[in-house]
């Protein structure tokens, strides 16, 4: 029951948040908190939390949707023995992710950005096996990687008097290097891709959880915050570059791909590709409307998945499924009003920031391969939704009759339709928020259909894939190595980490057991016949050595300051 009340708290809190960032952006309000914490010679320590309409309306979405999920969590995980760890890991997660939101200072952004990677690693091993702990070892350093970056510009930052990044009209070129290398690893655009697919190996609440609103948003929002700064460095193309190719490469992989959830989360990266893209090319109100609209249908998509998978005994594979419409009416109507907003279907929410996107990019004088990879790739993304609705809705059920299918619990359909009315109705309500004083777009008549033309070619993609896949797929087994891999990124990392983890494993025997160890036991084993306890003695002689060395490193330090 505490997960009952911590999410309607959650959501009192999350509608609050909503009506104040409402009177915010109303007003064109912003308040800032500053709080001092210490203070070293001309080294200030600040806290500083700046609550704006931005800020406040993404953390009323965090809210509804971690309320959403904690609801859905009670019926999914109520046989789960370690349910109260479960929960307790969900309200840490949500807390460092709002603390990374209201937080314009860098000291504060790391113990969000931090909190975020350490939680996932927790909650990516919560199954505790072998698949679980790879797939968590390569989340949490890949994710390193980049909090590396974000250390790094905290400390060249260090001499500029103050860790405010947002309060900064312009900094080094490497600072922003550094906190864009953290973006990009945190919402996984290549090369560091790899670890999103792999992370699926936790709950299905946690992933609804993960690529709606929380973790993998992360990046996206870093960048929107500090996009003035981006424009100004001159790395936005090469993030163009980067982040088209990750959305072009999620397409192509989720067409080839059977796991189910797999295929949600490549669709997630494709779509933090877009936003990335779009905000390399200084669209910051429009990344982010495609940030809240996204979030609202793929935490959808995640609990209709789970559903599925629950009922079908932990079976993942789209091949098995089938006139499932039949069996879970319900959840199928969910599932595919979300995949619908996913593929942008008119006046569902994906459509209204996908379509502004695109004829924004019109006016954006882009070359024709940046042009013909968004557009395919939208294509593409028709394509594994008609994938997923062939398999799931038109195919025969291949699962045996003992297996309980059904459609009725309460919790989750409960949490459900409410996802369900967001998906149909956020996005027009946001886009009249945020936009409700733009220009009219007015577009040559080819170049407004040819978003529904690179649709319909992604629907023959589809079909073509789907048959292609059923009737050879014996002979197609490179060909589906290199897209279910992602291009291979998935070798390369687990090689890099194994050449990485085998060079440290050597330094290890070399310097600790090898001349240091090695020597000093024979010095020892020397000396057996004079010392009578040779374990007192090595313990003895070490603590000496060591107060010997700390005494010399004291007298030195003393001696040049």
């Amino acid at each position: 029951m505490i997960s009952l009340l911590v999410s309607f708290f959650f959501f009192f809190i999350g509608m609050v948040m909503f009506f104040v960032s409402l009177f915010f952006l109303m007003n064109k309000y912003i308040y800032m908190l500053e709080w001092n914490i210490i203070s070293l010679n001309s080294v200030d320590i600040y806290m500083l939390f700046m609550f704006d309409w931005m800020s406040l309306l993404f953390m009323s979405f965090v809210l509804f949707i971690s309320s959403m999920v904690l609801i859905y969590s009670f019926d999914y995980m109520k046989e789960d023995l370690s349910f109260n760890r479960f929960i307790m890991l969900i309200l840490l997660f949500v807390f460092s992710m709002l603390l990374m939101i209201m937080s314009p200072n860098l000291i504060s952004i790391l113990l969000g950005w931090d909190g975020l990677g350490l939680i996932s690693y927790c909650l990516v091993a919560y199954y505790q096996n072998i698949k679980s702990y790879n797939a968590a070892m390569l989340t949490v350093l890949m994710n390193r990687f980049g909090d590396t970056g974000l250390m790094m510009s905290l400390s060249i930052m260090y001499y500029m008097g103050s860790w405010n990044l947002m309060l900064y009209n312009w900094v080094d070129f490497l600072v922003i290097m550094l906190v864009c290398l953290a973006a990009f690893t945190k919402s996984a655009q290549i090369p560091f891709s790899s670890w999103l697919p792999a992370a699926m190996a936790a709950p299905t609440p946690i992933s609804s959880l993960v690529h709606s609103s929380t973790l993998v948003t992360a990046g996206v929002y870093l960048v929107i915050r500090f996009n003035d700064l981006l424009m100004m460095s001159g790395l936005n193309e090469l993030i163009l570059i980067l982040s088209v190719l990750t959305m072009f490469m999620a397409g192509v992989s989720a067409n080839w791909e059977y796991d189910l959830k797999k295929i949600i989360a490549l669709s997630t990266l494709s779509q933090l590709g877009l936003m990335m893209a779009i905000l390399s090319l200084g669209g910051v109100k429009l990344a982010y409307l495609h940030l809240l609209t996204h979030a609202m249908f793929k935490a959808l998509l995640f609990m209709c998945a789970g559903v599925i998978i629950h009922s079908m005994k932990n079976f993942q594979d789209i091949r098995f499924m089938g006139s499932m419409v039949y069996i879970m009416p319900y959840t199928m109507m969910c599932f595919n009003v979300a995949n619908l907003s996913l593929m942008g279907m008119p006046f569902l929410a994906g459509f209204y920031s996908k379509d502004l996107i695109l004829e924004q990019l019109m006016f954006m004088g882009e070359s024709l391969i940046i042009m013909f990879l968004f557009y395919i790739s939208i294509g593409l993304t028709v394509s594994y939704t008609l994938r997923m609705f062939l398999y799931s809705l038109f195919m025969e059920m291949k699962m045996s009759s003992c297996f309980s299918l059904k459609d009725e619990n309460f919790y989750m359909n409960f949490s459900m339709i409410f996802m369900l009315i967001m998906s149909v109705i956020s996005g027009k309500f946001l886009y009249s928020l945020m936009f409700f004083n733009i220009n009219f777009i007015v577009l040559p008549k080819m170049l407004k259909l040819m978003v529904l033309f690179f649709s319909f070619l992604g629907l023959m993609i589809g079909l073509f894939i789907f048959y292609l896949n059923f009737y050879f797929c014996n002979h197609l087994m490179i060909l589906k190595n290199f897209f279910n891999k992602m291009w291979f990124l998935f070798d390369l990392f687990y090689n890099m980490l194994g050449l990485i983890f085998s060079f440290s494993g050597k330094l290890y025997i070399l310097n600790e057991k090898m001349w240091g160890e090695y020597m000093y036991m024979n010095i020892l084993l020397k000396m057996k016949y004079f010392v009578k306890n040779v374990d007192y003695f090595y313990i003895n002689s070490f603590k000496l050595i060591m107060f010997i060395y700390f005494y010399v490193l004291f007298v030195i330090l003393l001696f040049y300051i």
